[in-house]
């Protein structure tokens, strides 16, 4: 069994994650390239954004439907960054997860990996009644919609590798405030809406300690049953 470490830095800028998780992402390679094992380096950071609107390489400007006057005036920082995919938010009320992982020890295959991810979710929000599944084609965990019974996205994925480690991850809207979302395409999907969990079940509010460990507790069982060595 490998040893993941759990770094809970709490509700954070998106810069000071960012710096954090790329400490943790370019040791990990450092090690790799001095032929040194990384067995006991894995981590997984979890922490909730101050409101903030990331674009990934491929982003399309035009998927941001707002001034950035507009953007500064509702405390909004907009963050360029190295992940794949296009344009998401973070905000309060979203879990979100940035594995850093040597992929030699769970799979040499990216897309099983952004499956595997996808399954932690799953078997997260299943606890509380939730039926997640995927979209042929569309990276992401989709639940059918209490309000129109159509497919919601309810967490978004992006990640960067770099000597097959990961860096970047998942974002699971628990309680956040969803009015955020219309400031953006998410995704790039025009077709399809986001939820969350307290929208789904008619929640008051979540209790995201309590869903962080659901989902510590599944990444370490979803990814320990995958090793490779």
């Amino acid at each position: 069994m490998q040893h993941i470490k759990l770094i809970d830095i709490g509700l954070v800028k998106y810069q000071q994650a960012l710096t954090i998780q790329t400490e943790k992402f370019d040791a990990l390679i450092s090690r790799k390239i001095e032929g040194q094992s990384n067995a006991d380096s894995h981590a997984l950071i979890l922490c909730e954004h101050y409101p903030v609107i990331t674009l990934g390489k491929a982003a399309n400007p035009a998927h941001l439907l707002c001034s950035s006057d507009f953007l500064t005036e509702k405390n909004i920082d907009v963050v360029h960054i190295n992940r794949g995919g296009d344009v998401t938010f973070h905000g309060p009320g979203q879990i979100v997860g940035y594995p850093v992982l040597d992929l030699d020890f769970f799979t040499s295959d990216l897309k099983e990996y952004m499956r595997l991810l996808e399954e932690v979710i799953i078997q997260t929000i299943a606890i509380y009644g939730l039926e997640g599944f995927r979209i042929p084609g569309e990276t992401g965990v989709w639940v059918k919609s209490i309000v129109d019974h159509k497919p919601q996205k309810i967490a978004a994925f992006g990640v960067k590798t770099s000597r097959w480690v990961t860096m970047h991850g998942f974002a699971l809207n628990v309680n956040v405030l969803l009015d955020y979302f219309k400031f953006i395409v998410p995704c790039g999907i025009v077709d399809k809406g986001v939820t969350s969990m307290q929208q789904e079940l008619h929640a008051t509010v979540l209790n995201c300690a309590e869903i962080k460990q659901h989902i510590i507790d599944n990444f370490e069982k979803v990814f320990n049953a995958q090793l490779t060595r």
